[in-house]
């Protein structure tokens, strides 16, 4: 398993040298999408990955398709000034390649049809001769369905068809597509090292792969698709025993409204994201996925109840039991409540459910181990363990206190969670602890592990991030305030300092800082309503320190 970690004296890990991965495909065959969800995997790995795309590059270059020639994208005989519009293009995009190698990057995946065999295969002997290791990459697709919502979805949103009417614009794609199909050769030859992939994820075909990060890369490719899902991030609720790690205590009566809150919001916000793009909500499934202990397993059982009573049966409803001094001592279901009492917000009708809702409990996503620190604030931490605290400073990812866990083994563990992420093809709620949020987040987003302990994850907020070709789409909205998050105007107190590694996001000060990148300038995502956006297809600024919460 990896995670990212250390660097070595020339930036290249696993003895793998450099690597040139070359897309093959047809328009709209999801190579861009293939391209950009394995560099993110491959920078989480500590791999220093850039994508260089032909026609980013083009388009910053050149601009949009309508100051180009008309021979431009057609293959056969060519204008003098579309050939050397075209060559200077194609140096500067390989340019980019060797400026970006020459800089310690280690793998470059280059974004383009390379649809010819004698395109290609210049292409890999010039890098190869210049000892860089050549993997082609080929995305074949015969799924009508996919190529089309490639289509509408990314390539018609363009600066190519600014302006157009959609459906001519998909047409002109498609005769685009045409006349590379009559000059198109796919690869059958065993002069380099291949992968082939079909439907993005359906079948995959090897060659002469060799070596650990080529066979990662295999790996990865494996386990990804392009169905449009929506992937929902939530902390747990607040349990009975906040403060310690060791204690497995069920959620307080604070803990239970927090949960039915989430559940009425994730239905709302859902159904409204899936109704803004022309899907029926009740169609689709949720899946869950939460850590096995119980606050955040119990988190999920409204969403389970929802389901039971949208059947026709009742909704349990939580019972607190306390004793003589008020204090919670049992939490059961009282099965006698039906749906049918509880009345919206607002008299609006509840939001459609989904047609299934999946509830899995992942021991992976356990919290983080503080090991000695454990129910300790911040401040007694720096008291009675100030030497650990200053290493802890100094580089919050990596240290290790006595018989903790880092953030470092965190991301391990948390390694056949990320896979399984890229795998899910339906919308997915992850309910979990802070610290597991920040690495999956992190992932997602492109965050270097550095900044990791720097995502400030607070209860009563869901973020939402959609999965795009270009990159991810996230926003993030507030709904619940209550114990254990601070309100405007309330002192820090209001949530629990005894568990900081849990709510506080860990002083980063010193360390490199986030600068947004954005994947695809291009094309903008699409605006999802309500909420705060953050900045999308890049890192955002989740800085806070153990001073006080956002």
């Amino acid at each position: 398993m990896v995670a990212p970690l250390y660097t070595t004296a020339s930036g290249l890990l696993f003895h793998a040298g450099k690597i040139l991965v070359l897309t093959i495909g047809l328009p709209a065959r999801g190579k861009t999408h293939i391209s950009r969800a394995l560099e993110r995997y491959l920078r989480w790995m500590g791999v220093k990955t850039q994508v260089v795309s032909l026609g980013d590059y083009r388009r910053k270059a050149l601009g949009g398709a309508q100051k180009l020639p008309p021979d431009y994208f057609t293959h056969g005989e060519k204008s003098p000034e579309t050939i050397a519009l075209r060559k200077m293009i194609s140096e500067g995009c390989e340019q980019t390649i060797w400026d970006y190698f020459n800089a310690g990057g280690q793998v470059v995946i280059y974004d383009a049809n390379n649809g010819t065999k004698a395109t290609r295969d210049a292409i890999a002997q010039r890098f190869h001769d210049q000892g860089i290791h050549v993997v082609m990459l080929e995305s074949i697709c015969d799924n009508k369905e996919i190529i089309e919502n490639n289509i509408r979805s990314v390539k018609i949103s363009s600066p190519d068809y600014r302006g157009w009417d959609p459906d001519k614009a998909v047409e002109d794609y498609y005769n685009r597509i045409r006349d590379h199909e009559r000059h198109y050769e796919t690869i059958d030859d065993r002069d380099w090292p291949w992968i082939k992939i079909v439907n993005v994820g359906e079948k995959i075909t090897l060659n002469n792969i060799h070596g650990y990060l080529q066979s990662r890369i295999v790996f990865f490719l494996m386990n990804i698709h392009n169905r449009f899902r929506t992937i929902y991030f939530a902390r747990s609720g607040q349990s009975l025993i906040e403060h310690s790690y060791k204690a497995d205590s069920d959620l307080s009566p604070a803990g239970w409204e927090y949960a039915s809150k989430l559940k009425d919001y994730v239905f709302e916000r859902r159904a409204k994201s899936l109704e803004g793009r022309g899907i029926d909500p009740s169609t689709r499934k949720l899946v869950i996925w939460t850590s096995t202990r119980r606050r955040a397993h119990h988190t999920a059982w409204p969403f389970v109840a929802a389901t039971h009573g949208s059947q026709g049966a009742h909704i349990p409803e939580i019972l607190v039991e306390t004793d003589q001094d008020g204090d919670p001592t049992k939490l059961q279901l009282d099965p006698s409540v039906s749906a049918d009492d509880d009345t919206p917000p607002g008299n609006r009708p509840p939001p459609p459910l989904p047609s299934k809702i999946k509830i899995v409990e992942k021991p992976q996503m356990l919290e983080i181990n503080p090991g000695i620190w454990d129910g300790l604030t911040p401040d007694q931490a720096k008291k009675y363990y100030s030497e650990d605290w200053e290493r802890f400073v100094k580089d919050p990812y990596s240290f290790r206190a006595p018989r903790a866990e880092s953030y470092h083994d965190l991301s391990v563990r948390l390694e056949p969670i990320l896979v399984e992420l890229e795998r899910e093809q339906e919308d997915l709620l992850i309910i979990g602890h802070a610290s597991v949020i920040r690495c999956l987040l992190a992932y997602l987003i492109g965050l270097p592990a550095s900044e990791i302990p720097a995502i400030e994850i607070a209860r009563g907020d869901l973020l939402e991030v959609v999965p795009t070709s270009y990159g991810v789409q996230s926003h993030q909205y507030h709904f619940w305030d209550g114990p254990g998050r601070s309100k405007d105007g309330e002192p820090d107190n209001a949530r629990d300092a005894h568990n900081f590694y849990e709510n506080y996001a860990e002083d980063t000060k010193g360390k490199r800082k986030v600068v947004a990148e954005e994947y695809h300038q291009d094309v903008p995502p699409e605006p999802l309503e309500l909420g705060t956006s953050f900045e999308t297809s890049g890192a955002p600024s989740y800085r806070d320190s153990p001073a006080g919460p956002l």
